[in-house]
C-alpha cells in the first residue's frame, strides 16, 4: 500500500492515509486511457449534421429543357447534384458516434488514471473542505494556499457551497466519486480528494 499525506485547506499536514494498490497502484496502459477518451469524447457529438439529397431537395421533377438541340449538356431534374440549388452527394446524415466499451474497461481506466496521477506525484488528499457561504474569492485563496492551479476535487457526497464557488474558476472541477471518469481526471493536473472519498472510490473499484 501507498502512504500519502493527508493536509488541510491550510495546506498542513494533519495525518496520513494509505491508499489501496489495487485502485491506486496499477500498471497504467495508455491504450486503455486512450480508448476511454476517445469513447467519451465520441460520446458527446451531437451526430446531428444533415444535408438534403436529390430527392429531398425542393423542386420541379419536369425535365427543364428539350433533350436535344438548345447545344448544352443534357439535363433531366433541377434537383441534381450538379446544378445550384440541387442536393448533395454522399452529405453528412445523422449518426451515433457512440462507442461501445465494456463496464470493467471503464472501471479499470478510471482506477489507471488515478494510479498515474499518484505516480506522477499529482495526487492530494485533504481531510475537508466545508465552506459556509458560495464565495468564489475565497475558493480561490484556499487553492492558492494548496499551491494548486488546476485539480479535479473530488467529492464522496453533494457539496453545493464548494461547487458553486468553483464553476467560474478556469482549470477547477469539482466532482462527486459516482461521477469520476478517466477524460476529467486527465484534463487537471491535480488529482484532489477528500479523505471520505478516498475510502468511497476504493470499495467502489475494488469490487
Amino acid at each position: 500500500m501507498s502512504t500519502v499525506e493527508v493536509k488541510n485547506i491550510k495546506n498542513e499536514k494533519v495525518g496520513e492515509i494509505e491508499l489501496s494498490d489495487q485502485v491506486f497502484n496499477l500498471e497504467v496502459k495508455e491504450y486503455l486511457l486512450h480508448d476511454v477518451v476517445r469513447m467519451q469524447r465520441a460520446a458527446k457529438r451531437a451526430g446531428t449534421a444533415s444535408t438534403k439529397t436529390r430527392s429531398e431537395v425542393r423542386g420541379s421533377s419536369a425535365k427543364p429543357f428539350r433533350q436535344k438541340g438548345t447545344g448544352r449538356a443534357r439535363a433531366g431534374s433541377r434537383r441534381s447534384p450538379i446544378w445550384r440549388g440541387g442536393g448533395v452527394v454522399f452529405g453528412p446524415k445523422p449518426r451515433d458516434f457512440s462507442i461501445k466499451l465494456n463496464r470493467k474497461v471503464k472501471q479499470q481506466a478510471v482506477a489507471m488514471a488515478m494510479s498515474a496521477r499518484l505516480q506522477e506525484e499529482n495526487l492530494v488528499v485533504i481531510d475537508d473542505f466545508t465552506m459556509d457561504q458560495i464565495k468564489t474569492k475565497d475558493f480561490v485563496s484556499v487553492m492558492k494556499t494548496l499551491e494548486l492551479d488546476s485539480a479535479l476535487i473530488v467529492v464522496d457526497e453533494e457539496n453545493y457551497n464548494l461547487s458553486r464557488s468553483s464553476r467560474n474558476v478556469n482549470g477547477f472541477k469539482v466532482l462527486k466519486t459516482d461521477g469520476l471518469n478517466v477524460y476529467d481526471i486527465l484534463l487537471h493536473k491535480k488529482l484532489v480528494l477528500l479523505q471520505p472519498a478516498v475510502q468511497s472510490l476504493e470499495e467502489r473499484f475494488s469490487a
